[in-house]
């Protein structure tokens, strides 16, 4: 039966009773341990650990465990603790100054933007290499106030997970994404209508439906809409009297042989 600890025993407090040498074995665990994890947390990937980048990340766990550790259990010698915790501290500033000295151990570190969109049409293999899918995407652009894929000229995801995009002018047609495809389902292309790909955004010529997408080989397609300009969306004063409703934009839609609006979502509010 192992015997109680005694309070305030500055020897077992700072020192313990491992040998010297253990010292330099907590150095090698410590090391051990931050490169492991840091393999894992790239393998994870940036867009999973939010404003923080990799290695601060990483800082705030390795911290977190050693501090803790010597906190709650009167085992750990506060020597150790503090030796950990520098090591800790250390490793990171020296990763640090190789990241701002060094190009290849940044990207290996943190990792590089990847494109994953260019002139309206999602691109499959920065979506492959940043492991998301097309409605995480379409997510990330509905709150970026995107409604249209048209408006997009590159969006790229960033080594810290954000997503950076950059609007298209002129502004092109392309794939409604608002409302969400769980809320309003797209409604499909009349036969001869030109159509879009609702996985990538391509724009299809019109073609029999069980035609694969050229880009992404999927076969759902949806009913192409005009992209709307941000100053469109913008509220207009109402006029005193009534005035008629001349159908711009719906002569503009039909004459494209596209469809302008939301996908119906008007008539279902």
């Amino acid at each position: 039966m192992d015997e109680p600890a005694v309070p305030f025993d500055l020897v077992r407090m700072f020192l313990g009773d491992d040998p010297p040498l253990f010292l330099l074995e907590i150095l090698f665990r410590t090391l051990v341990i931050y490169v492991w994890t840091l393999l894992l947390l790239r393998w994870v990937g940036g867009r999973s650990i939010a404003q923080l980048s990799i290695v601060e990340f990483l800082l705030v766990i390795a911290l977190g465990s050693a501090v803790g550790d010597a906190l709650f259990y009167p085992e750990v010698p506060l020597v150790h603790a503090m030796l950990v915790v520098a090591a800790v501290v250390g490793l990171d500033k020296l990763l640090d100054a190789l990241i701002r000295r060094f190009r290849t151990v940044k990207i290996a570190v943190d990792g590089r933007a990847v494109a994953v969109m260019k002139d309206g049409v999602i691109l499959s293999a920065g979506m492959a290499a940043r492991r998301i899918g097309t409605p995480e995407l379409l997510a990330l652009l509905r709150m970026q106030g995107i409604e249209n894929l048209g408006e997009v000229r590159a969006a790229f995801i960033e080594a810290d997970g954000q997503l950076s995009v950059f609007r298209a002018d002129p502004l092109r047609p392309g794939l409604a994404i608002v409302p969400p495809f769980e809320v309003a389902p797209p409604v499909p292309p009349a036969p001869g209508e030109r159509a879009c790909c609702m996985n990538c955004g391509l724009l299809l010529a019109p073609a029999p439906a069980e035609a694969p997408c050229p880009a992404c080989g999927r076969r759902d397609r949806a009913r192409v809409a005009l992209a709307r300009s941000p100053k469109s969306c913008e509220p207009v004063p109402e006029p005193e009297g009534e005035v008629p409703h001349d159908g711009r934009e719906e002569a503009e839609a039909a004459a494209a042989g596209l469809h302008a609006g939301h996908r119906g979502w008007s008539q279902g509010r």
